[in-house]
């Protein structure tokens, strides 16, 4: 962070009286809200902090550690008296008044832009520290950060040398709100891209799976044609028992057609078994050639699922939209939770299953409870979606949540679909994955070329 920039932001904030919200949004991101509308954004990355502005934005994830219980706690709804750049170097400082104190009290929230010292830390009107967002010990430096010691300041630069500022640096912001705003679209586009390479070739990787899979399924017409040269082998085992001997590796006889033909025998079995060996190959050749087209359709429904899935992340603008497609712990979960069909989801710590076939479509509805959500798009084939819901009202976004789910797993192709959505006690199970439902609600989801809207 340049400092002149952290000056326009100090002097910027001031203008506003109190903080309405303050949580972290994502590993090393802060959110402040200022006056009930005004977020700003605050990133301690080590090496690659920045301030930006934009609208509110839902946590990737729930932090529950000390430090965003006290961040809430101690900023949400207090006072703001204060915002200064300290000893004009790179650590911008908040004094607040918190809402939750029954007497005059002051603690401060210091955000130090500091290099590979970069951190957020609470401190109290002792200027002893309440705690922090990263901890340091004596061990890794002279000044120790954690809760109950002191917070000794950051020495002042030792060198005296001042380098030139650029053109950047010397001319004045005028419109901070804007610089930041920018800087928060710029860092957006970024984030998108890398985000949704990465997420892309998660699943390429699982649709190159399945197409290699799909590759090596036998052949039905060759499965047919072995079966019925197992059974011949057996056959003509079985005419020439007499004259096989317990130690005979091969058999050398004649077929029915005429021809001199080689069997190989099998190995540590008894002479008079050896027919059974060949017409249990043959029948399960037989039964392979019979079921192969079934393994075909599971893996080709598969496939298409993550390739609706593809589609649906190379269309996606915003990072939440891309991590609720492939979200990182799912894998880790489903391990856990030993789910052997369909993926795993969360939404807002809601388990969510979504079947890829219409097999797993069936399972889905037999694991479901009486009051779990089930959810399907009207009128099209497509995946069943179970929302866990533990006997709790959901909210309205993770229904909203679900229902996008639901199209972008099942359908590439633009246009609205509704959504029906009722609890499974209410469903009726026909053929199948094949159901009648009734006392349901439904809800409209647009899928355009460029993204998916509720």
């Amino acid at each position: 962070m340049k400092l002149n920039i952290l000056h326009a932001i100090a002097k910027h904030l001031n203008d506003f009286t109190f903080v309405s919200r303050a949580r972290r949004i994502e590993d090393n991101t802060l959110e402040i809200m200022f006056d009930k509308s005004q977020s700003y954004f605050f990133t301690m990355t080590r090496g690659h902090s920045i301030v930006y502005k934009a609208p509110s934005q839902r946590p990737l994830k729930g932090y529950n550690a000390p430090f965003d219980t006290l961040l809430h706690s101690l900023l949400s709804g207090s006072r703001l008296l204060q915002v200064e750049v300290m000893n004009n170097d790179r650590i911008l400082r908040f004094t607040l008044a918190p809402k939750s104190s029954y007497k005059d009290k002051i603690v401060y929230l210091q955000l130090e832009f500091t290099g590979k010292n970069t951190n957020a830390i609470l401190i109290d009107d002792n200027e002893v520290t309440i705690e922090a967002l990263r901890h340091i010990d004596a061990d890794s430096s002279f000044r120790v950060i954690r809760p109950g010691m002191e917070l000794l300041a950051i020495p002042p630069r030792e060198s005296s040398y001042t380098p030139p500022l650029s053109t950047e640096e010397s001319q004045p912001i005028t419109d901070i709100d804007g610089y930041l705003e920018e800087i928060f679209a710029k860092r957006q586009a970024h984030k998108l891209q890398e985000l949704k390479k990465q997420k892309c070739a998660t699943v390429a990787k699982k649709i190159k799976k399945f197409e290699q899979l799909l590759n090596k399924l036998p052949n039905k017409e060759k499965l047919a044609e072995q079966s019925k040269q197992f059974q011949n082998d057996a056959n003509l085992i079985l005419s020439n028992l007499y004259q096989i001997k317990p130690y005979d590796a091969k058999l050398k006889t004649y077929n029915y057609e005429g021809e001199e033909v080689t069997i190989t025998l099998p190995k540590d079995t008894k002479v008079n078994r050896m027919p059974d060996h060949y017409f249990n190959l043959s029948k399960r050749a037989k039964s392979k050639a019979k079921n192969v087209h079934i393994e075909q359709e599971n893996l080709s429904s598969k496939k298409a699922f993550y390739e609706n899935i593809y589609h649906a992340l190379e269309r996606t603008t915003l990072p939440y939209e891309l991590e609720l497609l492939v979200p990182k712990r799912a894998k880790s979960l489903r391990k856990k939770e030993k789910l052997r069909e369909g993926e795993l989801f969360w939404i807002e710590d809601y388990k969510v299953l979504v079947g890829r076939n219409s097999q797993e479509n069936q399972k889905l509805l037999g694991l479901a409870k009486a009051n779990d959500i089930w959810m399907h798009i009207r009128n099209v084939p497509s995946s069943h979606v179970i929302i866990r819901t533990d006997k709790q009202n959901l909210p309205d976004s993770v229904i909203q949540a679900a229902a996008k789910l639901c199209v972008d797993f099942s359908v590439k192709q633009a246009g609205d679909y509704e959504i029906d959505y009722t609890k499974r006690k209410f469903i009726k199970v026909q053929e199948g994955s094949n159901v009648l439902y009734n006392k349901y609600k439904t809800i409209r989801v647009t899928k355009e070329g460029i993204e998916i809207r509720v």
